[in-house]
């Protein structure tokens, strides 16, 4: 996407030979002289965009060589274009798209397996690898929500987890909702892929599932549409069944003790990176996420595809005007087709709930220099590299195939990656220009600032600085850097966010559908 790469001193950068805007990399003062030749003619923050050519009123607004919005009113060259001179146009963004589908295919060039890279994790019974061994305590209703949290609260309280080295430790995964829905509905659909996603999600040693028993979401129809058979590993049990709180809790607590020496039983040993399933997000996006983090971490996904392994692009609302670039690299038509499709879904899910594609940019994305959700959308798309997509999931669904894929999510980045967790995700990507406070159980979360200044600001959270692509450095460099931080993290490093002990509330499945 990007052919102009900046100088280390350089204060403005034009990502593409076709682009009329121009990237502030500093503030910048009214009338300063940029290197293309126009002055400004108001203050140009840092990360916003300014006119390198006069742009006429409904003429398009380019950026990355892609269209981002249209022009409110005249632009002339050296203005600041943002929200008061530049929109997505009256049809919401919705202008004619070639979607061109396979035409844009570059066949993966493949490492040869002798060579491969390695981590070392866990490899389970199904042949799954885990990146971390997790005891869940899973709820099936909010209801049950409370005991599964003092079940937690009590293992961890009694120390016993210190005599059981190999073991991450113990989560309450507590649903928000799981009952008064429709058994045959979307929402019920959604928890019972979500729940047992989770509970077999090779970060997951065992699992203690929680319920009511009076709820909507019930167990033995979840255990019956699975066909699981409790065994060491997975158990149940209902605080009615049981007999209330106290003795839930008592009952709870000896279940994770019994399972305690099974779950530890385990050693790392070294295995394929093909065996990664890494999910991609952003959040608290900026102007240079699109320019530094995003495009590295795409070339970090096309390393990892390299290998073999897997990579997850999701957030739907957040490729929306830019999913022609992925219908390009659809393996498939029915591949391109069915992105198409779910962006169709989105659009009337949009109008039915009086709203339009383009709220989806934050008062802090547009602070940060992001002005519509095409801009914002463009750069998001870029963590997924340039290998073909091989596949397109709903919310939540088990991924299967290796390679570059897409699953359906809200751009709400908890949500989307409890999607992506529950579909397999062993470890994951964050790239973050306002600095996201962030971070999952069972999987590890890699957080990247896209610029040196929140990187700085926040140490304590970020694992890696994405500023310094333009600060001298290169988007394949960078690229090589995340990479090898997901082999270490999946080796058993611990990330800032797992440092800091995130991840007991990141657990928020997509509510879609009517609550009765």
């Amino acid at each position: 996407m990007s052919e102009v790469m900046t100088k280390p001193a350089a204060r403005t950068l034009v990502l593409n030979s076709a682009d009329n805007v121009a990237v502030a990399l500093a503030n910048l003062d009214v009338g300063t002289a940029t290197p293309e030749g126009v002055a400004t003619l108001k203050r140009v923050p840092k990360g916003h965009k300014f006119a390198i050519k006069a742009i006429s009123a409904g003429a398009p607004v380019v950026k990355f060589g892609q269209i981002i919005g249209f022009a409110t009113k005249p632009i002339p060259e050296g203005e600041w274009v943002h929200e008061h001179n530049c929109s997505v146009g009256e049809e919401h963004g919705a202008f004619e798209r070639n979607y061109d589908f396979c035409a844009g295919v570059i066949p993966t060039e493949f490492v040869p397996e002798a060579v491969r890279a390695t981590f070392e994790g866990y490899r389970r019974a199904n042949g799954k690898v885990g990146t971390r061994n997790y005891l869940g305590v899973l709820t099936s209703v909010n209801c049950s929500a409370t005991v599964a949290g003092f079940i937690a609260r009590e293992i961890e309280r009694s120390g016993i987890l210190d005599d059981y080295p190999n073991i991450d430790g113990i989560v309450a995964l507590k649903q928000s909702n799981g009952c008064v829905i429709d058994s045959r509905g979307a929402i019920f659909d959604v928890l019972k892929r979500t729940t047992w996603g989770y509970a077999t999600n090779p970060n997951m040693g065992g699992v203690l599932m929680v319920g009511l028993g009076c709820e909507g979401f019930q167990i033995p129809r979840f255990k019956e549409a699975y066909n699981i058979t409790e065994n060491e590993t997975f158990r149940t049990m209902t605080i009615q069944e049981t007999g209330g709180t106290k003795k839930t809790v008592e009952a709870g607590v000896e279940a994770i003790r019994a399972m305690l020496p099974i779950v530890n039983a385990v050693e790392r040993e070294t295995v394929p990176a093909s065996e990664l399933m890494l999910a991609l997000q952003c959040g608290g996006s900026d102007g240079y996420s699109g320019i530094t983090a995003n495009p590295a971490l795409g070339v970090a996904a096309d390393i990892l595809v390299r290998h073999g392994g897997t990579a997850i692009l999701s957030e739907t609302p957040e490729i929306y005007g830019a999913e022609h670039l992925l219908t390009r690299r659809a393996r498939s038509r029915e591949v391109g087709e069915k992105l198409v499709e779910i962006i169709h879904w989105w659009e009337d899910y949009s109008a039915r709930n009086l709203m339009e594609m383009n709220n989806n940019p934050s008062p802090g994305n547009k602070l940060g220099g992001l002005t519509t959700i095409l801009e914002k959308s463009l750069g998001a798309a870029a963590k997924g590299g340039t290998t073909p997509l091989n596949a397109v999931y709903r919310y939540s669904e088990p991924v299967t195939e290796k390679g570059f894929v897409f699953m359906d999510t809200p751009g709400y980045d908890p949500v989307s990656a409890t999607g992506q967790v529950a579909g397999g995700a062993n470890v994951l990507a964050f790239t973050t220009g306002r600095g996201s406070a962030y971070g999952c159980k069972p999987t590890p979360s890699i957080k990247i600032a896209t610029n040196s200044e929140v990187y700085h600001k926040m140490i304590d959270d970020m694992d890696i600085n994405g500023g310094d692509v333009v600060e001298g450095g290169s988007l394949e460099a960078k690229g090589q850097e995340i990479f090898e931080e997901v082999l270490r993290v999946a080796s058993g490093k611990k990330t800032k966010s797992e440092l800091l002990g995130y991840g007991d509330n990141e657990f928020v499945p997509w509510q879609v559908g009517a609550t009765m």
